[in-house]
């Protein structure tokens, strides 16, 4: 089995209407429970606003620390499911649900294998 990392993508900018919301977190709530149930799923977490980020930066021998996002853009990591499949189609599946459940954009990556494997 593989693990595959489900990233969320969202716009900046406000969070949908608190009825809106609740529905994608029925959604999502629901999603994960499948993924349990079938074995699949490993970890799961959303993340706060990118303006709350800290970034550390190696220069000249020293380490940096800054305030905000890492990168300037119009669409930033919300969150993130981390699941077991046994091939990327399976793994394509389960991100077409998440997207379908989180109403958003989905990026579906492989972890590298370790040398042992």
């Amino acid at each position: 089995m593989t693990q595959y990392l489900l990233s969320v993508y969202q716009p900046d900018g406000p969070v949908p209407a608190p009825e809106i919301l609740e529905g994608i977190i029925e959604d999502i709530d629901a999603l994960n429970q499948e993924l349990k149930a079938a074995g699949a799923w490993v970890f799961a977490g959303g993340l706060y606003p990118p303006e709350q980020a800290t970034v550390l930066r190696p220069k000249s021998g020293e380490v940096l620390v800054t305030d905000g996002p890492f990168a300037q853009a119009e669409n930033h990591l919300g969150g993130f499911t981390i699941i077991e499949a046994p091939d990327l189609d399976t793994a394509l599946g389960w991100g077409r649900k998440l997207a379908a459940a989180t109403t958003l954009p989905i990026e579906v990556r492989p972890f590298q294998q370790g040398p042992e494997d």
